[in-house]
């Protein structure tokens, strides 16, 4: 239990149905969803979509999205792949020879096509009760009035504004400034094209008048997209893969997202006595960061398209990460092994609803990086992600770029089990540092028993190519024996990720909480 002298937030408890996520209006809309008889891929849908206009630099519906969901009244998890793949004329040759070692993250070539609405579609006409024409009405109304810019929103606008070219500058600035926090903002544009998909599905999006301006804006862009690229995406559904870490089973989207890292990163952890270690210490920290290196490492080395991906099983044996362990020295730190195109901020937001029949969404969506390509289309305004700069150019690498193929990413949602019975699902933002996220809030629930709120609260360090990235919750006296072991330690500029869970308790209540690090709360009714 908190402190209640001091700052803070408690957890929310519901009995009927909650939503836990980065916006208050995302998480209000999904929450009317549910009590208007919808279930909760309905409320997620809805809520998912809406913050797309409430944290346009955050994700949209140029986006991709994964998707962990159990079905009512059962315990089994299924996975959706809502990604994108790279267009049928994609070439890592051409890019080579351009003189390109990396993917522009700021060109059409780091576009993948948008696999996010697909999924959506998919996920209501399979799961939910009311259909996207209902789910996507909130998105419309407040993508034509406006919603107030909210303070954290406000200030990754202002650091991200750089990324926009074009068309999107209009489009996501107001009279060419920045807006300041309780401003306005509106999209007309999207909300005509989420009238499309209300009314016509998928092909309001993928085929007709909103794909060509998509295409053609992208042509314009140096891109090699078709009307055919667009038609033929698809989602698809696949099997979770899974971990076991202090009495809980952690269940991950499988490749091409990055949840095999946090399953070899936690198993890897497992060699360690973290109970022993100070919670808020810099020993944990610095077995946390050793760890996370080298879960890294093989990250960039093996994961990518699950058509091309043959070590999944290597990252997840119990075996490779007590080998890896075995090579982390408690007192000294080794260098980062990760590309520096690692070290680029990366956006995304996180949404999860139970429902009364105890369905349970955890539906991660994201563009990327900050305003993803800064690209949007010139007469809708849809921003397209970037996620192509995912791929690696290195010839014969597992994750190469490749016509039809999908690039490795790093948003992951997941859902956490305890003796067959599912009891949470939750998601960490923060582009890469998703996995050791995943990694820090199994830990803190186990071995330090944390409650759920104070799991998201507690502060958090992260090892990037750039230095480990240590925040201001701790102490100098930390980070100072942080830098004798070895490692360069620096303050983040923004605070690392964000997060939120919904637990199901013991007692069938629902259990919510929100990192204050964004905007964003949880709800219920």
């Amino acid at each position: 239990m908190r402190d209640f002298h001091l700052p803070g937030r408690s957890a929310v408890y519901a009995e009927n149905g909650m939503c836990a996520t980065s916006h208050p209006l995302a998480a209000k809309v999904a929450v009317q969803i549910l009590e208007a008889g919808g279930n909760a891929a309905d409320a997620a849908i809805a809520g998912a979509v809406l913050l797309g206009i409430c944290e346009p630099q955050m994700t949209g519906i140029g986006g991709d999205c994964f998707v962990l969901m159990t079905p009512p009244g059962e315990d089994r998890i299924i996975a959706l792949n809502g990604s994108g793949r790279a267009p049928a004329a994609y070439s890592a040759d051409a890019l080579r020879a351009q003189g390109h070692a990396t993917v522009p993250v700021d060109s059409a070539h780091a576009v993948t096509v948008p696999g996010a609405i697909d999924a959506f579609c998919r996920l209501s006409k399979d799961w939910g009760k009311l259909g996207m024409k209902a789910a996507l009405a909130p998105a419309i109304h407040y993508a034509e009035t406006g919603v107030p810019v909210a303070p954290r929103v406000a200030f990754d606008w202002a650091l991200d504004e750089p990324r926009l070219q074009g068309a999107a500058r209009d489009a996501y600035l107001i009279g060419g400034a920045v807006p300041r926090t309780g401003q306005m903002f509106r999209a007309p544009g999207q909300a005509d094209v989420l009238r499309r998909i209300g009314l016509d599905g998928r092909a309001g999006f993928y085929e007709g008048e909103v794909a060509a301006d998509m295409v053609a804006s992208l042509n314009a862009a140096g891109g090699v997209h078709t009307l055919d690229d667009f038609a033929q995406h698809e989602s698809t559904y696949g099997d979770p893969i899974h971990g076991a870490y202090g009495g809980l089973d952690l269940f991950e989207h499988p490749p091409n997202g990055q949840g095999a890292t946090a399953i070899l990163l936690l198993n890897m952890l497992a060699h360690f006595d973290l109970k022993s270690m100070d919670p808020l210490g810099a020993d944990r920290i610095h077995i946390e960061a050793e760890a996370t290196k080298l879960a890294y490492d093989a990250r960039n080395r093996f994961l990518s398209d699950p058509d091309h991906m043959t070590r999944l099983d290597h990252m997840l044996s119990m075996e490779t990460a007590q080998k890896l362990a075995a090579t982390i020295d408690p007192k000294r730190a080794q260098a980062p092994q990760r590309a520096p195109v690692e070290a680029i901020h990366k956006d995304t937001i996180y949404i999860t609803v139970v429902d009364r029949d105890r369905m349970a969404v955890s539906l991660i969506y994201s563009i990327f990086h900050g305003f993803g390509s800064g690209i949007a289309s010139d007469k809708f305004g849809v921003l397209f992600q970037n996620r192509g700069a995912g791929f690696s150019l290195a010839k014969g690498h597992a994750n190469e770029g490749g016509p039809g193929k999908r690039p490795m990413h790093t948003i992951i949602p997941g859902m956490l089990q305890q003796n067959g019975k599912t009891i949470m699902p939750f998601g960490v933002m923060g582009g890469a540092y998703q996995s050791t996220g995943h990694a820090r809030f199994v830990t803190n629930l186990t071995d330090y028993e944390m409650d759920l709120q104070a799991a998201l609260d507690a502060p958090r360090a992260f090892s990037d190519v750039d230095g480990l990235k240590v925040e201001r919750g701790y102490s100098d006296a930390v980070r100072a024996k942080l830098s004798d072991m070895g490692h360069h330690v620096v303050i983040p500029e923004t605070a690392i990720g964000g997060a939120q869970a919904i637990k199901i308790t013991e007692d069938g209540i629902l259990e919510g909480a929100s990192d204050p690090r964004k905007d964003g709360c949880a709800l219920g009714y």
